[in-house]
C-alpha cells in the first residue's frame, strides 16, 4: 500500500498571517510530500507495505532510523495540519474541564504552550496530550512523534525552523503567538479526546 499526501483541511491561504500560502507551498507541498515519497520508497516490497502508518512508525522505532524518520514526520505533519483551523473553534465542555484542571484556564495553557515552544532547543514538536485521563504538554525532538507513545495527542505545533522562517524569520515566539492564540483547532483536539485513542493517518 502506498500512502498519499493528505489534502489540507482548508485553503492554502486560510491560516494567514500566522502561516502563509507561501510557507504551505513549501512546508506542505514539498517537505511533507518528500517524507511521504521516501517512506513509500522504503516500504515498497517489504513486510511494511500493508501496515498502517502508525504500525510502521512503531516497527521502525529503534531498528530502522531512516524509515522511522520519514514515517513519523509524515504522521506528525498530517496531524499538525489538522491541529490548525482557519476560523477559531472552542474546546468541548469535556476538554475545557480537563484544561482547567491541568492548567487553570485555556489562556494559561496557551501561555505554557508558547513558552515551551519558544524554549524548545533546536527542531521538534510541542504537543497537548492526554494520558490516563490527565492532560500535559509534551515535547519531542527532531522527527520523534507521539503516534506510538501511549499518549493520546490532542494538538501539536511544529517548531522546526522551516515551519515559520518565511513568515517570521527567526522570530519563533511571533509564530507561536500567531498560531497558538488564533489558529489552534480546539474542535480537533476535542474530537481526539472524546475518541480516547490516538488519531490515525487516513488510509
Amino acid at each position: 500500500m502506498a500512502f498519499t499526501l493528505i489534502d489540507l483541511p482548508y485553503p492554502d491561504n486560510a491560516l494567514e498571517p500566522a502561516v502563509s500560502a507561501n510557507t504551505l507551498s513549501f512546508h506542505y507541498g514539498k517537505h511533507h510530500q518528500a517524507y511521504i515519497d521516501k517512506m513509500n520508497a522504503a516500504i515498497e516490497g517489504t513486510d511494511h507495505a500493508d501496515k498502517s502508518m502508525e504500525d510502521i512508525v512503531s516497527a521502525a522505532r529503534g531498528s530502522n532510523q531512516g524509515l522511522f524518520n520519514n514515517a513519523a514526520q509524515s504522521w506528525n505533519h498530517a496531524f499538525y495540519w489538522h491541529s490548525m483551523a482557519a476560523a477559531e473553534t472552542a474546546p468541548s465542555d469535556e476538554l475545557k474541564a480537563k484544561i482547567d484542571a491541568a492548567f487553570g484556564s485555556v489562556e494559561e495553557l496557551k501561555t505554557q504552550l508558547k513558552d515551551r515552544g519558544a524554549g524548545h532547543f533546536a527542531s521538534g514538536w510541542v504537543w497537548l496530550a492526554e494520558k490516563n485521563g490527565e492532560l500535559s504538554i509534551e515535547e519531542t525532538h527532531d522527527g520523534d512523534t507521539l503516534a506510538d507513545s501511549g499518549f493520546n495527542p490532542l494538538l501539536t505545533v511544529d517548531v522546526w525552523e522551516h515551519a515559520y522562517y518565511l513568515d517570521h524569520q527567526n522570530k519563533r515566539p511571533a509564530y507561536l503567538s500567531a498560531v497558538v492564540d488564533h489558529k489552534l483547532n480546539w474542535a480537533f483536539a476535542s474530537e481526539n479526546l472524546a475518541r480516547g485513542s490516538a488519531w490515525t493517518y487516513p488510509a
